[in-house]
């Protein structure tokens, strides 16, 4: 199908700012019927969730509602996803509820490309615990997380494999489907941060061969929150610290107190938008499927665009090679600060952040250290002239 950039982009009213925006990787822009459905509900009757009182059931359906939106964003079921402030604050949650049986001789592999949300609550957990962490490292010339690299830390006492769906750094895709099994024949429950993948591609989370896969909507043109999506079935063995009155259903079991609706009825808005970049045609679903597709080829055109734009710049070393990756471009400049850079883009209305925006473990492998780059992240709104602007930046600086 045919990808209407500019009648995407008539939906953000960020956009009339006039900056454009390489950032979404940092959090994206949000369209207006996102923040229409996040003031419907703040303005709307609203309390605890029941089904007596209208504003006891407007919560209760803000809730379902967008359970089953996430669910059909990643091919999962409505009654495993689990809802809270942030995919970080959820992955400490769980790893302090998975690490509960863990002691010593016991195992937890992380890897050097995940972003730090998924490295550190795993760390940490296995320190309390007296088990071991074992390290998966990638490949710093190619940016590859080759599945023979986890395989070489797994062994028969790894209780965990935590993996990136994509790196928010250098935009690699690894082999999920093959390490994920390989995590499962060594008997290991699988933790995927697919903060970043679901941004930028259709996701099939029991394809992917995920256990637990953390999500967060602000990265995919919705409000900040983040989610967590398993199998109902997996939620029920697992037992967190929660207030004795509470419900000790799934998945409620799992989220602290009172959602905040807002939040969640613009997360389901922020999904239906996606699937209509999928057209009139079949369920939610379907349409999601084609409108990520959709995404995911205009997105790649842009980045194939830029690379070609900065390989005629002088001394610009872009760190984002794998085969598959997501539009998510790392430069560093002989003899320049890429934070330099930073500024002066933003100077030209050109947001493109530098550093290494928590993926600090994947910076330092690849020897940049705590500094990281200059990092140039596409969205569904990006457009030529974006990319025109980014580039004659980029040039002007480096000829500065």
């Amino acid at each position: 199908m045919s990808y209407d950039v500019e009648a995407v982009r008539a939906c953000f009213p960020a956009l009339r700012a006039g900056a454009a925006h390489f950032d979404g990787p940092g959090g994206s822009q949000v369209p207006e019927s996102v923040a229409a459905a996040v003031a419907a509900t703040l303005t709307a009757p609203i309390a605890n969730r029941g089904r007596v009182t209208q504003a006891e059931r407007n919560a209760d359906d803000v809730v379902l509602a967008a359970r089953r939106a996430v669910a059909d964003l990643v091919a999962g079921d409505p009654g495993g996803v689990v809802f809270g402030r942030s995919a970080t604050q959820l992955t400490y949650d769980l790893s302090r509820v998975l690490s509960a049986g863990w002691g010593p001789g016991d195992e937890v592999v992380v890897t050097r490309l995940d972003h730090d949300a998924n490295v550190r609550p795993w760390v940490q957990a296995a320190a309390a615990r007296g088990a071991t962490v074992r390290w998966a490292g990638f490949d710093p010339a190619t940016g590859e997380l080759a599945p023979e690299a986890v395989a070489a830390v797994l062994s028969e006492r790894t209780r965990l494999v935590a993996v990136t769906g994509a790196s928010n750094l250098i935009g690699t895709r690894p082999d999920l489907a093959t390490i994920t099994a390989q995590a499962h024949d060594a008997g290991a429950l699988t933790y995927v941060d697919g903060v970043h993948l679901t941004a930028h591609a259709a996701v099939d989370v029991a394809a992917l061969g995920a256990d637990l896969y953390a999500c967060s909507p602000y990265k995919f043109l919705g409000p900040h929150c983040g989610c967590v999506v398993a199998a109902p079935a997996l939620l029920e063995t697992l037992r967190p610290d929660k207030l004795l009155p509470s419900t000790d259903a799934v998945p409620e079991r799992f989220e602290l107190g009172t959602l905040p609706y807002e939040l969640l009825a613009g997360t389901t808005a922020a999904v239906d938008f996606l699937a209509g970049l999928g057209g009139p045609e079949g369920d939610r679903r379907a349409r999601l499927e084609v409108g990520m597709a959709a995404v995911e080829e205009h997105e790649d055109r842009l980045r194939e665009r830029i690379e070609d734009g900065v390989r005629a710049l002088p001394g610009v070393t872009v760190w984002s090679r794998a085969r598959r990756r997501t539009p998510t471009l790392l430069m560093t400049f002989e003899g320049r600060d890429a934070a330099d850079g930073y500024r002066f883009l933003a100077e030209r209305g050109v947001n493109a952040p530098a550093g290494s925006f928590y993926a600090i473990e994947a910076s330092r492998w690849l020897g940049l250290g705590d500094a990281g780059g200059l990092r140039v992240g596409l969205a569904p709104y990006n457009d030529d002239a974006d990319v025109d602007r980014l580039l004659a930046g980029l040039g002007e600086w480096l000829a500065a």
